[in-house]
C-alpha cells in the first residue's frame, strides 16, 4: 500500500511550539484523510527547528465508491417538501428520483446517489493547502510582497518549501502536486543551513531520513535529545564532573539545533559564591546551557557549563565556547551584584519605620527591611483584596491560629508568615521570579533565623503541582495552609471563583494543595471554623467589593478531595457514599473511604451491601407511594423469628458502630455492621415485607429503615455501585 511523506520547511520555529505543531499536523491530516474515506496503517510526526514532517504508512490508493439511498417525501407531498428533497439529494428534477411503495406508508420518493471514489493524490492535494491555511499556531506572521493581499498565507515563520511524495515501496513515488501562495509542492528539501544548504531530492521517508542525516540534520527530536544528553554526560565525566540534568532545558535545546554538537565553557571560580540556584537559572535562562557539579557533590556547582551548538566548527568549537563564556560571565556579574545588594541595607530605611513598627520588624536585618519595603510600597495583591502587606497580616494571624492544630510553635509560625513574602522585593527574585521562597530561605539563614522559619519561607508555596512534595515541618505546614486558605477564602469572598476550564488565580491548585498537606501529614483540621477565622477579614473585603459570601467553598474542597482520592485509586462511588454536604474533616473522610473499601472487599461487606441496597430500594419505592412506615419498630408485631433476630442484630450493630465512630475507629464500625449480614439475608429469604396487614407491613418497613440508619452512620450505601 502507498506511503505519504510530507515536509513543511520554514525559517526557525520557536522550540516551545514544535512538538505540539507536529502533533497538530498529524491529527489534522489523518482526520481529513479518514473523513475523505481513506484508511492508513500508521502515522508519525517529526520536527526540527526548520521543518515539520509527517510519515503516513499503508494509505489506501483511493477512497471507496459510495452508493447511498436517500428517502424522500410521499408522492402526494406538497411542492415545497419535494423541492427540499431535490436539494438535499442533489437531483435536477423529480424525474431523476425513484418511487417506492410501502403497504403502510404508501408511495414515496427515493434518490439513489452514487459517488465514485477519488484518488488519494487528489484528496491529499485538496487537504494540505487547507490545513496549512487553517493551522492553529499560537502566533503567526505574513511576509513578502504577498503579505499585503487579503487572505495571504500566515505561518509561524516564513514558509519556504513543501515536499509531498506518495506511492508504494515497489514503485517510484509521485509528487502530490498543489500550490499555496506561490509555493509549489515538490520532491526537494534542503539540509543544514551551514553544512549542507543545497537541494536534496527525496523519494520516500527512508531515503529522506538518511539523506537529511548525511546533510547534517537529525530529524527525530527524541534522538537529538539522546545525543545531547549522552554527549553532555560523557563530556562532563571526562572532566571529572557530573551533568546537572534538566529535562525541560533538554527539550528546549533539542528544538534549537538540527545537528547537535556539545561543547564545554567555563567562568571564574569567584562566581561560585552565588547560590547554585541563581547560577543555574542565569545560565539556563539566558544561554540555554547546562551546569555541572564536581563528581559526588550534591549541591555545589563547578565553574564549567555545557552548551549545545548547531555547527561543527573548524576549531573544535573553541570560539563558540569562548563567546558563550563571555556572555555567561556578564550575566553572572549581574547576579553577583544582585546577591550582594540583597544582603546590604536599603537606602530608604527612614521611610520604612512605620511599616517595621506595624509588623514588629527589626530594620537591622536585611530580610526584615525587604518586608517593610513590601508594605511601604503598597504592592497590590489584588484590586479587591488589598496589598501584599495586608495579605501578610492576614496570613500571619491565620498561621498563628493554625500552629497549635498542626503542632507548630505559634511564635515561629508568626515570624515565618511575616517574612514569607519579603523576598518579593529582592533584586534576585526581581530578576528570577521562580526563585521566590528559595531566596527568602537563604537570606533568612544568613540573618540567623530559626531553621524552621527559613524552611517555611520556601516551603509555604508547596505543593505547586501533583508531583511536588508537601511540606512536613509543622511551621511550614502552618504557613502553607494559611497562605492557601487566605487565597481561597479571599477570592470566594469577592466571588472570583473558577469557572469551567478558567482558573486564572490557580484556586484549584491551592485547594488541592490544602487537601494534600492535610491528608499526607495526617492533620485533623475542621475546615468550617477555619474558614470562619479567615472570613473575619474576607467578610469586610466582600462587603466592600460587593461579592459573594463563599458559602460553597466547602463543596469546592469536596471536589478537589475527590480528584485527589481518585488519583490515589479510590472508587468514586465510595467517596460519594462517605461525603455529606457538612463533611469538613478531610482526613476523616479519607479514613472512612479506606475503611469502607476494605470492608466491601470482604464477603460480609459485599453481601451486606446487597441486602442494604435491597432494603433502601424497597423503602424508596414505598416512600414514593407514600406508604405508611411506623416511626419506631414494635417487637410485639413480629411474626417471624427472622424479624426478631434482625431487630436484635440492628440494635447491637447500631450501638457498637456508633461507639466506634465516636472513637473514630472506622474499621471497628464496619466490623460491627458485619453482624447484620446473616440476619439481613435471612430476613429477605423468610419474610414478606408487604404483608396484607398494614400494621405489620409498616413495622417491617420501619425495621428496614433501621438497617438504613445503622449503615448510614458510616456511609450512604445507596450510592455504592454493586
Amino acid at each position: 500500500m502507498p506511503d505519504l511523506l510530507l515536509e513543511l520547511r520554514s525559517e526557525e520555529i520557536p522550540a516551545r511550539m514544535q512538538r505540539k505543531a507536529a502533533g497538530d499536523l498529524r491529527k489534522m491530516l489523518t482526520d481529513g484523510l479518514v473523513e475523505a474515506g481513506l484508511t492508513y496503517e500508521a502515522a508519525r510526526e517529526y520536527w526540527t527547528p526548520r521543518r515539520l514532517a509527517l510519515d503516513i504508512r499503508g494509505l489506501t490508493a483511493r477512497s471507496k465508491d459510495i452508493h447511498e439511498e436517500i428517502k424522500g417525501p410521499a408522492t402526494s407531498a406538497p411542492e415545497q417538501a419535494v423541492q427540499g428533497f431535490l436539494r438535499k439529494a442533489g437531483l435536477a428534477s423529480i424525474a431523476d428520483a425513484h418511487v417506492h411503495s410501502d403497504p403502510k406508508k404508501g408511495d414515496f420518493y427515493v434518490a439513489h446517489i452514487s459517488k465514485p471514489g477519488r484518488a488519494a493524490e487528489a484528496i491529499i492535494a485538496d487537504l494540505v493547502p487547507g490545513i496549512i491555511r487553517a493551522f492553529p499556531w499560537p502566533k503567526s506572521m505574513r511576509w513578502g510582497p504577498a503579505s499585503a493581499k487579503p487572505g495571504s498565507l500566515r505561518w509561524v515563520r516564513p514558509l519556504q518549501s513543501i515536499l509531498c511524495t506518495f506511492g508504494p515501496e515497489t514503485e517510484e513515488p509521485v509528487v502530490v502536486d498543489f500550490e499555496i501562495d506561490g509555493i509549489r509542492s515538490g520532491n526537494v528539501t534542503y539540509g543544514h543551513r551551514f553544512h549542507a544548504p543545497g537541494e536534496i531530492t527525496v523519494r520516500r521517508f527512508d531515503d529522506y531520513v538518511s539523506k537529511l542525516e548525511a546533510a547534517k540534520v537529525v530529524l527525530d527530536a527524541d534522538r537529538r535529545k539522546e545525543i545531547i544528553l549522552a554527549d553532555a554526560r560523557n563530556l562532563a565525566f571526562a572532566n571529572g564532573l557530573d551533568l546537572v540534568e534538566d529535562e525541560g532545558l533538554l527539550e528546549e535545546v533539542s528544538g534549537l539545533v538540527e545537528w547537535p554538537v556539545v561543547l564545554m565553557g567555563e567562568f571564574e571560580q569567584d562566581f561560585l559564591a552565588i547560590p547554585a540556584e541563581v547560577i543555574r537559572l542565569t545560565i539556563r535562562a539566558n544561554q540555554k546551557c547546562f551546569v555541572s557539579r564536581p563528581q559526588g557533590a550534591v549541591e555545589d556547582l563547578s565553574n564549567r557549563f555545557i552548551l549545545t551548538a548547531n555547527i561543527e566548527a573548524k576549531d573544535g568549537g573553541k570560539e563558540i565556547a569562548y563567546g558563550n563564556g563571555k556572555v555567561v560571565r556578564a550575566r553572572l556579574s549581574d547576579a553577583l551584584y544582585f546577591w550582594k545588594t540583597d544582603q546590604g541595607d536599603l537606602p530608604d530605611l527612614d521611610q520604612l519605620e512605620a511599616s517595621a513598627e506595624k509588623f514588629g520588624l527589626d530594620l537591622k536585618k536585611p530580610l526584615d527591611q525587604r518586608m517593610a519595603r513590601l508594605d511601604h510600597l503598597g504592592v497590590t495583591f489584588h484590586a479587591k483584596l488589598g496589598t501584599q502587606g495586608e495579605r501578610v497580616e492576614r496570613i500571619k494571624k491565620l498561621a498563628e491560629e493554625l500552629a497549635p492544630i498542626v503542632g507548630a510553635d505559634p511564635a515561629l509560625a508568626r515570624r515565618a508568615a511575616m517574612l514569607a513574602k519579603a523576598d518579593l522585593t529582592t533584586e534576585v527574585v526581581g530578576e528570577f521570579p521562580e526563585l521566590q521562597g528559595a531566596m527568602g530561605r537563604k537570606y533568612a539563614l544568613l540573618q540567623g533565623e530559626h531553621p524552621s522559619v527559613a524552611a517555611a519561607i520556601e516551603e509555604h508555596y508547596k505543593p505547586q503541582g501533583p508531583s511536588d512534595r508537601v511540606p512536613t515541618d509543622p511551621v511550614s505546614v502552618a504557613v502553607a495552609l494559611a497562605d492557601k486558605l487566605d487565597t481561597l477564602v479571599g477570592f470566594w469572598a469577592i466571588d472570583e471563583k473558577p469557572t469551567g476550564s478558567k482558573d486564572p488565580y490557580a484556586l484549584r491548585r491551592a485547594a488541592l494543595g490544602v487537601v494534600r498537606i492535610v491528608v499526607e501529614n495526617g492533620i485533623r483540621l475542621p475546615l468550617t471554623p477555619t474558614f470562619e477565622s479567615a472570613y473575619e477579614v474576607a467578610d469586610y473585603l466582600a462587603s466592600k467589593a460587593g461579592g459573594a459570601n463563599g458559602s460553597d467553598l466547602l463543596s469546592f474542597f469536596h471536589d478537589r478531595l475527590k480528584v485527589y482520592l481518585r488519583d490515589q485509586g479510590a472508587r468514586h462511588d465510595l467517596i460519594d457514599a462517605v461525603i455529606t454536604p457538612q463533611s469538613d474533616d478531610l482526613l476523616q473522610i479519607v479514613r472512612r473511604v479506606e475503611a469502607l473499601g476494605s470492608f466491601l472487599d470482604s464477603e460480609d461487606g459485599k453481601n451486606l451491601l446487597a441486602g442494604t441496597k435491597r432494603a433502601a430500594n424497597i423503602l424508596a419505592a414505598e416512600e414514593k407511594k407514600k406508604t405508611a412506615i411506623a416511626e419506631t419498630v414494635e417487637p410485639a408485631l413480629f411474626r417471624e423469628d427472622a424479624e426478631k433476630t434482625l431487630f436484635a442484630a440492628v440494635n447491637q450493630a447500631e450501638k457498637q458502630a456508633g461507639e466506634a465512630i465516636q472513637n473514630e475507629d472506622f474499621s471497628a464500625a464496619m466490623l460491627a455492621l458485619s453482624v447484620l449480614r446473616e440476619p439481613v439475608d435471612s430476613f429477605f429469604e423468610r419474610v414478606l415485607v408487604n404483608d396484607e396487614d398494614q400494621a405489620v407491613r409498616a413495622n417491617r418497613l420501619a425495621l428496614l429503615a433501621r438497617i438504613r440508619a445503622a449503615t448510614g452512620q458510616v456511609a450512604d450505601f445507596s450510592r455504592i455501585a454493586g
